[in-house]
């Protein structure tokens, strides 16, 4: 499993181009972003280098922590993927790329795209001092219309993206990264109950197409969760000084609320009950909340069942089981 704190390489970059930055300065630009993209507005507030670096110390470490994340659950149903080619779509600084690239070794040839000029030229120069990511592709546009003139790849990633876009472009959108994906798409959202519905209603659209899950449902039919209740998962990530200092915390650890779905042409033979939240551990029963083929089911493993409980024990919120 490919840890969920950011590579040392990538460390030592940002930290490099942190020299001589107000952290205060920071923490007040990475606020104002924040605050847009909660507000559902996208990346049109990041326009200068220090709106960049703000961005990705804020930002950077949670989302690279999920989209991790994902891929590890990816690479545990399916530990023989070995995808060659990269399409990073909305790449911003280049976190996916970083995750992609140490998950998959395999990686040859990685494009990116993204419309914001900032964000580009951050992720290059983060790049550069990279043995492996010195040559990567990124092109300057609107991913709708770039992804008509970029080839297809084995794996296709748009992480924290399609919540800038209205219904109309997101469905669009869909389509069209499916076209490009010629193994695996992936997709990741904010944990949230908006991020989880754009997830969704993507992953029912692209199901509809031809398209088999892989993770992290255990099946391809509808979500059996009902309203209030939405699919998400959490990772735990490390912050570093400079992180807490812009984001304002003490916390040394930073818990990153996520939606996401691995999408693959080709339907996955066995594909495991995930859990669904931390499980409930007592002195008489484990009780957890399981996504099966079957529906949502509450598991509960009593105590004397001593095998079966020992390893219930070992469950996670996210894990398949």
């Amino acid at each position: 499993m490919t840890s969920p704190d950011l590579p040392a390489e990538l460390r030592a970059a940002l930290n490099t181009r942190l020299e001589g930055l107000s952290r205060s300065d920071a923490a007040g630009r990475a606020a104002v972003i924040s605050q847009t993209y909660r507000e559902g507005g996208g990346s049109g507030t990041i326009r200068t280098e220090t709106d960049a670096l703000a961005y990705a110390l804020a930002r950077m470490p949670a989302t690279y922590a999920a989209v991790v994340a994902s891929l590890n659950a990816l690479t545990e149903i399916r530990p023989d993927f070995a995808p060659a080619s990269l399409l990073d779509v909305g790449a911003g600084p280049g976190t996916a790329t970083w995750a992609a690239s140490e998950t998959f070794s395999s990686l040859q040839r990685l494009t990116l795209l993204d419309a914001n000029g900032a964000l580009r030229t951050l992720a290059q120069e983060l790049f550069r001092d990279s043995a492996r990511l010195n040559d990567v592709s990124y092109t300057l546009g609107q991913a709708g219309a770039l992804l008509a003139q970029t080839g297809p790849a084995d794996l296709v990633v748009a992480s924290y993206m399609i919540g800038e876009l209205g219904d109309a472009e997101r469905a669009a959108l869909a389509e069209a990264l499916w076209a490009k994906t010629k193994d695996t798409l992936l997709v990741v959202e904010p944990g949230t109950p908006a991020g989880y519905a754009r997830i969704i209603a993507l992953r029912a659209r692209l199901i509809a197409a031809g398209a088999h899950v892989v993770a992290p449902c255990p099946h391809d039919a509808a979500c059996p969760l009902v309203a209030p209740d939405w699919c998400h998962f959490s990772q735990r990530l490390q912050r570093s000084r400079a992180h807490k200092q812009v984001k304002g915390v003490e916390v040394p650890f930073e818990d990153e609320r996520f939606a996401y779905v691995a999408l693959s042409r080709a339907k996955v033979a066995a594909r495991p009950s995930r859990v669904l939240a931390q499980p409930d551990v007592g002195k008489v029963e484990i009780a957890a909340k399981l996504c099966t083929a079957d529906g949502v089911v509450v598991a509960k493993v009593p105590r004397r069942a001593k095998a079966d409980y020992a390893a219930a024990r070992r469950w996670r919120w996210g894990d398949a089981v």
